[in-house]
């Protein structure tokens, strides 16, 4: 979710040049099921616009709504709304609407934190109960430092408080610069994910050709850094060029990223896994079960555009350690 608050923020800087007022809405808290779930957020804009969303599209016309009242007197509001009479979702959502109002040094900081790859805390201080009060609001702790969204805010110890981690953005490191990277790179952009290319010096392409992408880097393998890679992170090898991959599969043994992928057939992926055996024998197992080839699920995928949906489907099965099925075949509840 952190690529979602960091929407905010950006939005957030922008309507304060304009000076027009924001409040934030956060699902603090739910009774039974909902499209998602408690943390997330959307920003509010005087002017009624708003970046984000708290459900699928049908709650936000009534926070929006509610939130007049909170740029009128700037007094936090509690609102409560029950989907199980007029959604699918069967579900009672809290939320907390508030001004808000960060000031300079936590721009700072939470732009220096992104820039780390340091994961930061929020700590929202509410109750069940419908109404306005003073006292509800967010605390940012970054670092050592701790911010309030609403400015000379105090939270007052005796009430229910929503607390969320929110981890770096995650992120994307393609290696390789062909079409299907060029696909790739636009959905994981769609995602919210941070794309980083990785190509060689003699490509000829440019950031430009990578919709979505934040960074393009032109290096060889063995100069590649391997500080771009971190838990947060998951590499995709494509170069479609067997050498290639396999330099840059070397230089990134010893790192740690939450997932490998590698283009091309089984055949393919166990010749590799020997020449890396065979010049590193004392490779942990570990990294070669952080490795994925043929990389992506088995859903059918032919086009470009199709397997890079199978490839961030895989992606985001094993960072969230899900065993993929059809949703229709899931007895328990989605969200858990």
């Amino acid at each position: 979710m952190t690529h979602e608050f960091k929407n905010i923020v950006k939005a957030y800087i922008s309507a304060r040049k304009k000076q027009e007022k924001t409040v934030l809405a956060t699902v603090v808290a739910l009774d039974g099921s909902s499209y998602r779930r408690p943390g997330v957020r959307m920003l509010i804009l005087e002017g009624g616009n708003a970046i984000g969303a708290v459900s699928g599209g049908c709650v936000e016309k009534e926070v929006i709504r509610q939130a007049q009242s909170v740029f009128k007197d700037g007094i936090p509001k509690m609102m409560t709304y029950d989907g199980r009479y007029r959604l699918g979702c069967e579900g009672l959502l809290y939320i907390l609407i508030e001004p808000f109002q960060p000031q300079d040094d936590f721009i700072e900081a939470f732009e220096n934190n992104l820039k780390t790859r340091n994961p930061f805390h929020i700590k929202t201080y509410f109750t069940h109960q419908e109404g306005c009060h003073k006292a509800y609001g967010s605390i940012i702790s970054i670092n050592q430092g701790d911010y309030a969204l609403c400015k000379n805010y105090e939270p007052r110890g005796d009430l229910q408080f929503f607390t969320q981690e929110m981890k770096p953005c995650f992120k994307l490191l393609i290696i390789g610069a062909e079409h299907d990277a060029v696909q790739l790179s636009t959905y994981a952009s769609l995602t919210g994910w941070e794309v980083t290319i990785v190509t060689v010096p003699s490509s000829h392409k440019t950031l430009n050709d990578f919709p979505g992408a934040q960074e393009m880097i032109a290096v060889d393998a063995e100069n590649l850094d391997l500080a771009l890679i971190d838990d947060q992170t998951a590499v995709m090898i494509m170069t479609h060029n067997y050498v290639k991959d396999l330099k840059y599969l070397l230089r990134i043994v010893g790192t740690h990223p939450s997932y490998i992928g590698i283009l091309g057939p089984a055949k393919r992926r166990e010749k590799l896994f020997g020449e890396l055996i065979e010049r590193h024998p004392e490779i942990a197992d570990s990294f070669f079960d952080s490795i994925y080839g043929p990389s992506g699920l088995n859903i059918g995928a032919e086009t470009a555009q199709e397997i890079s949906i199978a490839i961030l489907s895989e992606i985001l099965a094993v960072v969230r350690n899900q065993n993929p099925i059809m949703l229709k075949q899931k007895s328990n509840p989605i969200h858990c």
